[in-house]
């Protein structure tokens, strides 16, 4: 699991090298589906079905701007400044999943955006402080839930994160919305992938014609990040990485 989940960030690091105005997300797909494959690994989101019975096209999710999660890469989806994009990303590994998100910065980005990307990516912590064995599911989605409003951003509620091992998609699923106290206890051992949604402006959403595009309704950017962590006795392990992201971009948020 944890060779699986550093390889993704490893791919997330690669593609922070192109993610520039200019770039088409097909582009950045192609870069991504490569990289994985020459290191030994499938990427687990190319083929993956939905229940319309139209599998997934593409090696990553590249949602920007409006695009909450599960943006289909395209050749005319082509970046500019000031536009954001979350990069999710999966990997199959020696039987084992790895599943981990980043949102971008495309060149010049305003800083109300960058307020809602650096809110999104503190609520993930924060969830991730409360995923300890003993504890509940409810804990970790009240923490992101709580972080994230208390700020005045839209928690998605159709969309959660989910247990992940040998499939990528296992129970439970982890909301991002919930009660303390609320849900499964967590076991030490326990593989979670915990990923909040996060809307600038309202939590309503709808899905495009290629029935995988997740748009904000009022049309405001989203922001998505994600981890899969084993739970511990003590304190959760993180198994995936934005090191290698980060060590690129610095912490802009």
């Amino acid at each position: 699991m944890r060779q699986a989940n550093q390889l993704v960030g490893k791919t997330l690091g690669e593609l922070a090298k192109h993610i520039k105005p200019g770039v088409s997300t097909l582009e950045l797909d192609t870069i991504a589906d490569e990289f994985i494959r020459d290191h030994g690994a499938i990427p687990t989101f190319k083929g993956f079905p939905n229940p319309y019975g139209n599998p997934f096209p593409a090696s990553i999710c590249a949602s920007v701007n409006d695009v909450v999660v599960h943006g289909v890469p395209s050749k005319d989806c082509v970046l500019k400044d000031g536009d954001i994009i979350s990069v999710d990303c999966g990997t199959l590994l020696n039987g084992y999943n790895g599943d981990s998100c980043y949102t971008f910065c495309v060149g010049e980005v305003s800083d109300e955006v960058k307020q809602l990307l650096r809110v999104t990516k503190e609520s993930l912590y924060k969830g991730i402080e409360n995923a300890v064995a003993g504890r509940h599911l409810g804990d970790i989605s009240s923490a992101v839930q709580e972080h994230c409003e208390q700020a005045g951003y839209g928690v998605v509620r159709e969309l959660t994160g989910h247990g992940i091992g040998r499939e990528m998609h296992e129970d439970p699923q982890v909301p991002n919305y919930g009660r303390r106290g609320n849900g499964v206890m967590l076991k030490a051992g326990m593989c979670i992938a915990i990923e909040p949604m996060i809307t600038m402006g309202g939590r309503q959403i709808y899905m495009k014609a290629d029935r995988w595009s997740v748009c904000t309704r009022d049309g405001k950017p989203a922001a998505h990040f994600e981890h899969t962590i084993a739970i511990r006795r003590g304190k959760a392990e993180i198994l995936s990485s934005f090191e290698e992201v980060e060590s690129l971009e610095g912490k802009l948020y």
